[in-house]
């Protein structure tokens, strides 16, 4: 009698075992409902944190058009020169920072806005741009900036001046900056955006220039070509603008097809304007 009742018990905690156990149909199900919840969630956080990175950068460029007014301030209100040496000695003064020589980085605590910014360095730009690392000047020769580039055409130099139309006039035109009185719409002249250049046709470098449709002589733009276009749209499709008043705000990549002076197609690597594709966006009217 004991050794049936020992065997009954053993067989009903045996079967309890098996009804407790996940059939391998019941996993299969369970790892299906895991993976598409994860394709419906990855998406959203994904986007989630480009928003995070856009908001950053966002800050970032708050940061820079404070210094740059903060330098204004002690400048009589000229602003900062955005590359200074462009003529004479090209690659070795630039408004983020300065080098001796053109294989190394530029050095921002040797830079004009050092005093401005938090630990006097130009914070990078947080968005996921590969970044060519190479010290070579010919393949990096604007390394350093954050990637944000600096309206030089109309605010950081005096190209734009009707007056600019010889070689002396040109050298003077980069160490001489805007005032801060010649823009007559600060809320609508782009003052630094996300910047980059390519090219190869594949890697981006950093570039410290936010460079305008149309290059500029004796005060009028030239509109028989395009410049190499240099704003980066690396936030789904958006760049992100400081203007001349202050604010930061995004905008949209126009339709605009074209190569630029390598010979790339700048479209394929999120380079490009917003409309309207003209100079208004950057002039000083």
């Amino acid at each position: 009698m004991v050794n049936t009742t020992y065997k009954w018990r053993e067989t009903t905690r045996s079967l309890g075992r098996r009804q407790r156990a996940f059939t391998l149909i019941e996993v299969l199900v369970v790892i299906s409902v895991i993976a598409t919840l994860l394709a419906i969630l990855m998406p959203a956080l994904g986007v989630a944190r480009s928003r995070a990175q856009e908001l950053v950068c966002r800050s970032n460029l708050r940061q820079i058009l404070i210094a740059s007014a903060s330098y204004a301030t002690e400048y009589n209100d000229f602003y900062v020169p955005a590359a200074s040496d462009m003529w004479d000695n090209a690659g070795l003064q630039r408004w983020h920072g300065t080098r001796d020589n053109l294989d190394e980085p530029f050095d921002p605590l040797r830079g004009p806005l050092a005093g401005y910014v938090t630990d006097g360095q130009i914070k990078e730009c947080p968005a996921a741009v590969d970044f060519v690392a190479e010290q070579d000047w010919n393949t990096n020769f604007e390394r350093g900036c954050g990637g944000y580039g600096y309206n030089m055409t109309y605010i950081g130099s005096r190209l734009w001046e009707k007056s600019v139309d010889d070689l002396d006039a040109f050298k003077n035109a980069y160490w001489r900056t805007t005032h801060a009185t010649e823009i007559s719409m600060p809320c609508e002249t782009l003052m630094f955006g996300d910047a980059a250049m390519c090219a190869d046709g594949r890697s981006l470098m950093e570039y410290s220039f936010a460079e305008p449709p149309f290059t500029v002589y004796s005060g009028q733009p030239i509109t028989s070509f395009y410049m190499s276009p240099s704003l980066h749209f690396r936030h789904r499709g958006h760049v992100n603008v400081g203007w001349a008043d202050g604010h930061v705000w995004s905008r949209e990549m126009a339709d605009f097809k074209g190569k630029n002076a390598y010979g790339v197609d700048s479209s394929a690597s999120k380079l490009g304007w917003f409309e309207p594709v003209d100079n208004t966006p950057f002039d000083l009217q």
